[in-house]
């Protein structure tokens, strides 16, 4: 497989063929617009400017300028990072890409980049989608990506404790194979998971596959080891600790500015053996809210709880309702769930849901159960849940895993596709959900004409659910990041206005930098600002991100 530079993913996975034809009849049908197709340049036609340092003879084996490492790495992942690169659009580059092999390397090339006031970008899979690798920043003589692609092994495993320690550059699929003959697993599995890594799911807190309860790799992390420019700070392995304010706690989120995480203690399970799944559907969209609200309160914890609302079903589902679609799932490495899902089951009845019939051969309505075993695995490398029921589950899971596949075939046909998200308590959600879906749809009337907005909870919690928004609109080709860009601001003002967080797992970057700033306390930017300075004196750690640049 051959990694794209400029989009999602690998190459021979791009959207093609019927899968092509097929999406852009769908969004045909629900957008006006001129789909015209444009194709991504040529690395060797992008301009990227000279390198404006040279690594120490020391260093140099660690170091790349090649323009195709360099274009690889300037941007994320997000829908203006495509349409930029499309456009061969990378003002910003770093001018190295380094390649650490061990933990040696990376205090070297911290000590030498700190040395310099040489800028650091540490990057793991270059999947974010919010400018958190992209240096768009002034002020350092040149800037080096730290990439920790070498640092991808299971070091150590603890059977005893069911923990690993791991290095942070290893990608989601190397590390489950690294797991799997041990019959142990993470179960961390972000949309992204194919093209992240560890270390990135700490450094931006990031979400999984489990829509309740261990929602983010917080949760999973027993003790972390962090190189920093003033020294490597390496926290005790603990299952808790009342020891003052947590060190772990200070990096987890801290977005490569305070230091380069290497290597973490995680806490694993076993693999599942039992699952048990169903859709459930509803004609009234505030009773499918209540249901799923009733569940997140039940205490019954289930792995999979994402309520999809009417736009989302028929898009990405391919089922027609007025209310939404309910996908519930459990899991278990101990004992039968059935039980468990029959309860969530009826609360939705108590709401007006319904269960959706399996398709012929399907596992059961609201009460199937199967033993999972090896075969099941990969149905569950999603952040949509491992178990899902019906067809209506399979067929939203399978979109799913090509959203972001699908978002690029459509920027290169001048649509605008992409996502925001965010979190509130339950008695705020409906006021926020109203004002982010008119903010959202008069942003679109503003600069595109119409569009279409959809929603969805990705995970939930007792008090309060994360709301997953997606926009579809035309744009006009060479004006889509800026049509974008103006949704996006709309969007975030009405998120920050009625209570909700900037970001619930997609992470600060620099592009949620304007709506982060307000929404953190005064006195913890204060102490957030002064770790930074302790830490990294030098001001070279991923400037501009969570702290404004030097």
């Amino acid at each position: 497989m051959t990694r794209s530079w400029w989009g999602w993913g690998n190459i021979e996975d791009a959207v093609s063929g019927a899968e092509l034809r097929t999406l852009l009849a769908r969004v045909r049908a629900l957008t006006p617009g001129d789909l015209t197709e444009h194709e991504p340049p040529d690395i060797a036609s992008l301009g990227l400017r000279e390198p404006r340092v040279s690594a120490p003879a020391a260093l140099a084996g660690l170091c790349s300028a090649e323009p195709a490492d360099r274009a690889a790495h300037a941007h994320g992942k997000a829908f203006r990072d495509v349409v930029r690169n499309l456009h061969g659009d990378l003002r910003h580059v770093p001018d190295l890409v380094a390649r650490p092999r061990d933990e040696r390397d990376v205090t070297d090339l911290l000590d030498w980049c700190s040395g310099e006031g040489i800028a650091v970008v540490p990057f793991g899979g270059g999947s974010s989608v919010v400018g958190g690798v992209e240096p768009r920043f002034d002020g350092h003589p040149a800037v080096v990506t730290l990439d920790l692609e070498r640092l991808d092994r299971v070091l150590e495993i603890d059977r005893t404790s069911r923990a690993a320690r791991i290095q942070a550059g290893v990608f989601g699929p190397h590390l489950e194979d690294q797991l799997r003959p041990h019959g142990l697993t993470l179960r961390h599995f972000p949309q992204s998971f194919e093209f992240s890594t560890l270390g990135g799911w700490l450094a931006t807190r990031a979400g999984g596959h489990y829509a309740t309860l261990y929602t983010h790799i917080d949760d999973m992390v027993e003790s972390m080891r962090v190189v920093t420019p003033s020294g490597v700070s390496a926290s005790r392995r603990l299952p808790g600790s009342g020891a003052g304010p947590s060190p772990d706690r200070l990096f987890l989120g801290s977005e490569g500015t305070l230091g380069v995480i290497t290597e973490a203690w995680m806490r694993l399970q076993e693999r599942p053996r039992w699952r048990a799944k169903a859709s459930v559907r509803f004609d009234d969209y505030p009773a499918a809210v209540a249901a799923t609200r009733a569940i997140a309160q039940s205490g019954l914890h289930p792995a999979n709880c994402r309520l999809l609302d009417a736009a989302e079903s028929l898009i990405n589902a391919g089922v027609s309702v007025g209310g939404g679609v309910l996908v519930l799932a459990f899991e278990s490495a101990d004992h039968p769930v059935r039980r468990s899902l029959e309860r969530a089951v009826e609360l939705c009845r108590d709401h007006g849901g319904e269960p959706l019939a399996d398709p012929p051969g399907g596992s059961g309505g609201d009460a199937g159960e199967e033993a999972a075993g090896t075969c099941g695995e990969n149905s569950a490398r999603d952040s949509g849940g491992g178990a899902s029921g019906g067809s209506a589950a399979e067929t939203w899971r399978s979109s799913f895993l090509r959203m972001p596949y699908q978002r690029d075939a459509l920027a290169r046909h001048s649509m605008i596709a992409e996502t925001f998200e965010t979190a509130c308590t339950w008695d705020r959600f409906d006021a926020l959900h109203r004002a982010v879906t008119e903010a959202a749809r008069q942003a679109m009337r503003e600069v595109t004409g119409a569009g279409v907005v959809t929603c969805r909870f990705t995970h939930v919690y007792p008090d309060g659910p994360a709301p997953y928004f997606g926009v579809y609109a035309p744009g006009r080709w060479g004006s889509t990041v800026s049509q974008w860009d103006h949704i996006k601001a709309a969007v975030s003002e009405a998120i920050e206005a009625h209570g909700g967080t900037i970001t619930h797992h997609h992470a600060v970057g620099r592009d949620h930098r304007p709506w982060y700033d307000r929404q953190r306390p005064d006195p913890f930017a204060t102490a957030l600002s002064a770790a930074k300075a302790a830490l990294d004196p030098a001001g070279v750690l991923n400037p501009g991100v969570l702290l404004p640049a030097p």
